[in-house]
């Protein structure tokens, strides 16, 4: 039995789309197209209606896809136990994270964790709050950067504390403050990641009642500095992200004080492997020594 056909059903529902799909699992879109293909050969039906729109279940598929999502997560224990018996030595950590974690903490991490064991691989998915907790949710990753508190069931592992700043463009009357008050910020034309994704903004807010005056949405944490850098409004941001930040912005510690708290989340009980299991363990090392 081909499993990876089943990988690459499962990765398609997901997507709605064979080129996601094709882009996440590192392969051609024609392969995967074959793969679906081969697959629906093999069941003697259709599993999925495919449009310019993207791909959609057929009847037939929505009532196998738990079967096939179930063999998926076999497969995934399977290697997971396979992993165990060999040791830290081997093996591929799949990992959940977001930009600030992805951009300033990961490198040294993943650096340093590989000179100890040269044979574990990284995988990276990249996203944002809301995808990481899905994706540790559904198993796609091993270890995934997390805010707290979580509503997810997994193991948390506290790194640290991270402040959450004004970020205000050159210049702004703001910035001859050297504490800024959440309300006057709240006054400003804001800048906001999307609501999906806008937890630490929404924290500081909450903390003295306030819906912001937003005027620009986006999903990208440095998108949001450089419309800042434009002086198209000001924003709410964790000190983490906008470390070494060298643009045209002025950034001032916030009155109330806000912070989130990062974390490392891994499935509970003997789900995570032990090379995922030894990267959580170093990670939170590493932040004491480094963060």
């Amino acid at each position: 039995m081909d499993t990876k056909r089943y990988e690459v059903f499962v990765k398609i529902v997901e997507h709605a789309s064979l080129t996601k799909a094709a882009e996440e699992l590192g392969l051609t879109q024609s392969g995967v197209s074959h793969t679906l293909s081969a697959l629906e050969e093999e069941l003697g039906f259709t599993l999925l209606k495919r449009s310019r729109t993207g791909a959609r279940l057929s009847a037939e598929g929505e009532r196998l896809l738990p079967y096939i999502k179930e063999i998926v997560r076999q497969e995934k224990l399977l290697h997971t136990e396979a992993e165990a018996l060999r040791g830290v030595t081997a093996g591929a950590v799949r990992i959940g994270t977001f930009t600030s974690v992805a951009t300033h903490w990961l490198p040294g991490m993943m650096k340093e964790f590989q000179a100890l064991y040269p044979q574990v691989e990284f995988r990276l998915f990249n996203g944002d709050y809301h995808d990481v907790d899905g994706w540790l949710a559904d198993g796609s990753v091993d270890v995934g950067f997390v805010t707290l508190p979580t509503a997810g069931d997994w193991e948390c592992i506290p790194l640290r504390d991270d402040p959450l700043l004004a970020v205000l463009p050159k210049g702004h009357p703001l910035s001859r403050k050297a504490v800024c008050r959440t309300e006057e910020v709240a006054g400003e034309p804001f800048i906001s990641l999307l609501e999906s994704s806008d937890h630490d903004a929404r924290r500081a807010l909450d903390a003295v009642g306030l819906r912001p005056n937003v005027k620009f949405t986006t999903k990208d944490d440095y998108a949001i500095v450089a419309m800042v850098e434009q002086g198209l409004g000001v924003s709410i941001m964790p000190e983490l992200l906008l470390r070494g930040q060298s643009r045209s912005i002025e950034c001032r510690p916030l009155s109330p004080a806000v912070s989130r708290t990062l974390a490392l989340a891994i499935p509970a009980g003997e789900k995570a492997g032990p090379a995922a299991r030894a990267f959580a363990a170093f990670a939170a090392e590493w932040v004491k020594k480094n963060g």
